[in-house]
Parts: C-alpha cells; sequence; structure tokens
C-alpha cells in the first residue's frame, strides 16, 4: 500500500466522519458560495474556479475552461472541503498525467475532496464505518488485478452476442415512443435503454431495475439540489444497496453465471474483499455504464438540435454513424473531470506541484482545446479526429465500458434514423448540479415519425 492510500483511514463513527470532512464535500460548499458566479471575462484568473457546479447547472462553463486554456492550463485552487488542486485544461497536459499513474495516484480518490463516494458504509463483519473504494481507486497490482476480473464483459466475442438484444429493446422502446406528444427523453428513452443493459449485465432482477438508476443517481449527488436531502441519506441509501447486493452475491456464489456479479463474487482478486469495497466496484461499474452512456444519449439528441445541419447530415448519410458515436461523445464529454493526486512534488506545465496535492484532468476542456480540435464547442460529424477525444481516459484506467457504450449509441442512432423525420426539443435541458458528471436531468422532446 502507498502512503497515498495509508492517508485514508478507517472511519469509526459520525463524529470522524465530521472530522475528517466527509459529510461537507467540495460540491456543497461549492453550492454555498459559489452562486452568481460572474462571466468569466469579468473575473481575474486567479478568481476562476472550473470545480464550481453552478457553472455546469447553467451551462456556462465554456468560457472559463477557455480562458484557463489559453492563460493558466494548469491552475491552482484551493477549498476548505479539499485543500490544494489543480486544473489541468488543456489535451496533451491531461494525457500526460492520466499517462503517469506513478506520479499521479488514483489510491485517494477519483473526484475531488478527501475520500472516494464521499460518505461512510457499515462493514458488518467489523461493525466499522469505512469510506467506499473501488478498483478505479486503486493503482497497480491492486488496480490490474480486480479489473482484470470483470473486463471479459467488453471482450468482442460478448459484444456480438449482446448486440442483437440491444438492437431488439431500442427497436421496441423506439416504436413506442408517442409522435405529437413532448416526452421526457432522459426518463423514456435514455435511462431505460441503460438500465435494461446494466440489468442484463449484473442479470439483476428486471422488477427492480430502476433500483439500479436510484444508486447510480445518488453516488455523486449534491444534498438538497433534488436527489438526496443529506450525506446521512447518501449513506443510508448505499447501505440499503450493500444488502441488495450481499443477497446476490451469496446466490450467484453457489450458482454463478456469466455475469459482472458472478465475476466479482468468484474471482480470485475480488472475492474475498470487504462489502464497501465490493459495493464500490459495483458503483463504479454502475455509474459508468449508467450515468455515462444515457448522458450521452441525451446530449446526441440535444446536440443535433443546437446543430441541426448535422442531423442533415446524418440523414442524408447514415454511413456517418460510426464517426458521428466518438464525435458527441467527446462533444458531451459525461464525466466532466477525473481526480489524481501526486506522489511526490512535481513539475507540471511551469507549476510546482507538491506531494499530495490534487491534480484535476479536465476532460472537458482537453475535448475542446483549439490545438486538437478545430473549433471544438461545434458538432461535427464529419470531423475527421474525432477518435481521438479523452472522454474514456487514458492510460491503465481507460474505460474499459467504452465499447459497450459505443455500441449502445451507434445502434441507437441506427434504429432512429429509419423511423424519425425529426426528434425537437421543446425547450431547453435541466441540468445536473454536477462538476463531476456532465448530464441531464430532463430534456423535453417531440418525435415525428418517418
Amino acid at each position: 500500500m502507498t502512503d497515498i492510500a495509508e492517508k485514508n483511514d478507517e472511519v469509526e463513527d459520525e463524529a470522524d466522519l465530521e472530522t475528517n470532512g466527509l459529510l461537507r464535500t467540495p460540491e456543497m460548499e461549492m453550492t454555498e458560495i459559489g452562486a452568481g458566479v460572474k462571466e468569466a471575462s469579468e473575473l481575474d484568473i486567479s478568481e476562476i474556479n472550473p470545480a464550481n457546479p453552478h457553472l455546469f447547472k447553467e451551462d456556462r462553463w465554456q468560457e472559463h475552461f477557455a480562458r484557463l486554456r489559453s492563460e493558466d492550463p494548469v491552475h491552482l485552487n484551493e477549498l476548505d472541503t479539499a485543500g490544494r488542486y489543480w486544473s489541468v485544461t488543456k489535451y496533451d497536459d491531461v494525457r500526460a498525467v492520466d499517462g503517469d499513474w506513478e506520479t499521479y495516484s488514483s489510491a485517494s480518490g477519483i473526484s475531488l475532496g478527501r475520500q472516494e463516494f464521499t460518505g461512510a458504509i457499515e462493514d458488518k463483519r467489523t461493525g466499522h464505518q469505512q469510506g467506499v473504494t473501488t478498483f478505479i481507486a486503486m493503482d497497480p497490482p491492486r488496480h490490474t488485478e480486480q479489473r482484470k476480473t470483470v473486463r471479459g464483459v467488453s471482450a468482442p466475442s460478448n459484444l456480438r452476442n449482446i448486440e442483437p438484444m440491444i438492437r431488439e429493446r431500442t427497436a421496441d422502446l423506439l416504436d413506442s415512443l408517442p409522435e405529437g406528444e413532448t416526452f421526457d427523453w432522459v426518463d423514456t428513452v435514455s435511462i431505460e435503454l441503460t438500465t435494461l443493459m446494466l440489468a442484463t449485465l449484473f442479470d439483476f432482477p428486471m422488477e427492480d431495475r430502476r433500483k439500479l438508476t436510484r444508486w447510480s443517481d445518488i453516488v455523486f449527488a449534491v444534498p438538497g439540489q433534488g436527489v438526496i436531502d443529506s450525506q446521512q441519506q447518501r449513506i443510508d441509501e448505499l447501505n440499503e444497496c450493500v444488502d441488495y447486493f450481499e443477497g446476490l452475491f451469496e446466490e450467484r456464489r453457489q450458482n454463478p453465471g456469466f455475469d459482472l456479479v458472478s465475476m466479482l463474487a468468484n474471482g480470485e482478486a475480488t472475492k474475498d474483499i470487504p462489502p464497501t469495497q465490493q459495493l464500490g466496484n459495483l458503483l463504479l461499474l454502475i455509474v459508468g455504464g449508467n450515468d455515462t452512456t444515457r448522458n450521452t444519449m441525451t446530449g446526441s439528441v440535444y446536440g443535433l438540435n443546437k446543430f441541426p445541419d448535422q442531423y442533415e447530415k446524418l440523414m442524408a448519410d447514415p454511413s456517418l454513424i460510426s464517426n458521428f458515436v466518438p464525435e458527441v461523445i467527446r462533444w458531451q464529454t459525461p464525466l466532466s473531470y477525473m481526480r489524481r493526486t501526486a506522489t511526490k512534488d512535481t513539475e507540471l506545465g511551469g507549476k510546482q506541484i507538491k506531494k499530495y496535492d490534487q491534480v484535476l484532468m479536465w476532460y472537458v476542456s482537453a475535448n475542446q482545446d483549439e490545438d486538437v480540435f478545430e473549433n471544438g464547442h461545434v458538432l461535427d460529424v464529419e470531423r475527421h479526429n474525432a477518435d481521438r477525444q479523452l472522454s474514456f481516459g487514458y492510460g491503465i484506467h481507460f474505460c474499459m465500458g467504452s465499447r459497450i457504450a459505443e455500441l449502445q449509441l451507434r445502434v441507437l442512432w441506427e434504429e432512429i434514423l429509419p423511423r424519425f423525420k425529426k426528434i425537437e426539443i421543446q425547450d431547453e435541458p435541466e441540468r445536473v448540479f454536477s462538476s463531476f458528471v456532465h448530464g441531464y436531468a430532463n430534456l423535453p422532446v417531440t418525435v415525428t415519425r418517418r
């Protein structure tokens, strides 16, 4: 275990939680102090804080990042709940950090703050409160060993096997949509398709599949912003998640299948890990398979309404879907950033990074870097280098579910184009209050069939 990881001590009780700042997160702090932020042009560069969730809720983040890329691409901020953290906003710098796990560790978590999935869960074997951890918040060799356990789910042979099922479900859902009536694309299409996919991969009871949506939503939700009311509510509901999956784990230990729960319950590297770590791995797979894909599904509809000429190009030439998929993943960037923690004093972009400083790799900014993507703010279905997008990360933590996400998006649009002449948004979407998950709470639309 690295000394970085050793800084994440076990939490014994709620008093310790408060002492360690785990009941108050950076986004909760920014909720209080970050409202009413000025336009980027009105701020001194030192005043720009890209981790402010208000910027994303209000869809005003673009100019703030443009200024950072131009004037201060490795940018220092500090919060009471997080301490020092650097925002890395240029494409090449983000790749450099993501590709150097020895200097920039994942062992202290992937989101800004003092502990992964902030909040603590009771380990029923010890009675102690522990923070939730996951293999994405580990370094080799532990990361490698646990990742191996589940990577088979995205193997090419498995993708070929599941594509007909994805296509059938997608077609059935699209055929059921009401024509000429306003409905919420997020709940009706994006959440339903991704939740059906997750339930299949977990071999999860279909009648309870929306529990997966709920658990995914609460992981990074900011208390008081419509999803949960308090950190304690998050902890209570995640404990319910632990209990539910413990039942599934016990069942799959006795009767293993080819699903993700069976893989985790019986894999050599994962079968004996604590319940809180098992939960962390599950939440990683749930959030990775739900939040990110569903937000890109929604972003694809929103983006093609924002750039209607691109919808016309797709309609005229459906072969462009293969390039549209990585392009909309770039344009949407469903997770705004990932965090690393410096393992030693180092230098990046001419700035002196201190050991234990947090470093935020802003994928949402790198994906619009003008030095790599010309007119990066524009959705361009013919963009020649769309596949250079960094939404799935880079290096050892590259998203292992990327191929499943791409498959779901490709199938969705292959089934949309023959069915619908138009998918028209009826109002601006309600966006998620988060600087980590770059997503949508709802998007009202109408459809017109061919």
